[in-house]
């Protein structure tokens, strides 16, 4: 679980950073804002989905991924084999907000609404995958409980209009 933790995007994550990028020409988002999460692993996933636009991206700190203190480098099978109360049933996410030391997920639902509440025209977001669940329950009007019923992945761009999402893939 790397939380604030960084690391180098693999190959797989280049290879789908360019189709990313691919698909966010074909969508057209020309004059759309660019934002970032400053974590690195973000940051080069913009630049790969980016490369040869003239597009500024502007790193906002509230983008970063929900940390998660103590468990940040720990595996899940770790944190299973220290809490395995948190993991019943086997597909909840609420563990996310007893890690120790960590944000918590009401702070994250407090700090994703703040970066939306002061969006005013279309806007390109780079994120990661808790950060993004959250970021979509604001914009599909759900409480933050509901994070953990929204479809995650890596490589994968959510078009929000209207209170509807779409997955949009190469």
């Amino acid at each position: 679980m790397q939380g604030e933790a960084d690391s180098p995007l693999t190959q797989q994550g280049c290879s789908q950073a360019a189709a990313q990028g691919r698909l966010l020409n074909e969508f057209g988002i020309s004059g759309w804002d660019i934002f970032c999460s400053p974590q690195g692993r973000c940051t080069e996933t913009a630049q790969l989905a980016l490369q040869g636009t003239m597009s500024q991206v502007v790193l906002d700190g509230r983008l970063a991924e929900i940390t998660l203190g103590a468990w940040s480098g720990a595996s899940r099978t770790k944190i299973m084999e220290t809490a395995p109360h948190l993991f019943e049933p086997e597909d909840n996410m609420i563990w996310y907000d007893h890690a120790p030391g960590g944000e918590g997920l009401e702070a994250l639902y407090v700090r994703t609404g703040a970066f939306l509440a002061e969006r005013t025209k279309p806007t390109v977001v780079f994120t990661h995958g808790i950060t993004s669940r959250m970021l979509r329950c604001h914009a599909l009007g759900l409480d933050s409980g509901a994070f953990s019923d929204l479809p995650g992945g890596q490589g994968v761009i959510y078009h929000l209009s209207s209170g509807r999402q779409t997955c949009l893939a190469e």
